[in-house]
């Protein structure tokens, strides 16, 4: 446990010192406890996501690096690897393919990619991977799109 706070204390001050360097991703550790964390994160440009605000919950398990955080989605998003009730995410890197080397940021980075880049063969949400399988790409696009307008985008007024 020693040597997962030690690794999460030093992912803070990086994320501290590089806040500008990433503006598409704000990661916030819990005042109190260092196996909490929050990530805001901008919908890839050229996406239905573009324009949202997304908000991420991390619970980094006592082995950290060793094992995987735990992610999940508390903004509402329509995306086929994303379960819609839950947030739970489907990406290799939280399952089976993680390696250490990974950081809290660079998993941030890779939920981007997959919101940019959804894989319809492995779906959490049915409805978006059959709408993407069978072919209706405005269909999925117009879906997410509402979605990130009602849940992911600030209210005017």
């Amino acid at each position: 446990m020693q040597a997962s706070r030690a690794r999460l204390f030093k992912e803070y001050k990086e994320v501290q010192r590089e806040k500008m360097a990433d503006p598409d991703i704000q990661l916030v550790c819990d005042d109190s406890n260092i196996f909490k964390w929050t990530a805001l994160i901008k919908g890839p440009s050229e996406t239905p996501y573009e324009g949202g605000i997304f908000q991420l919950a991390f619970a980094v398990p006592e082995q950290y690096p060793l094992q995987p955080p735990q992610v999940r989605f508390l903004t509402k998003i329509f995306h086929p690897n994303v379960h819609f009730k839950t947030g739970e995410i489907c990406l290799d890197i939280l399952k089976n393919a993680w390696s250490p080397a990974w950081t809290l940021q660079s998993v941030c980075r890779a939920i981007i990619a997959l919101m940019a880049h959804p894989e319809p063969d492995s779906p959490l949400n049915c409805d978006s991977g059959n709408l993407l399988r069978s072919g209706d790409i405005r269909g999925y696009q117009s879906m997410a799109r509402m979605y990130t307008r009602l849940a992911a985008m600030p209210k005017k007024g």
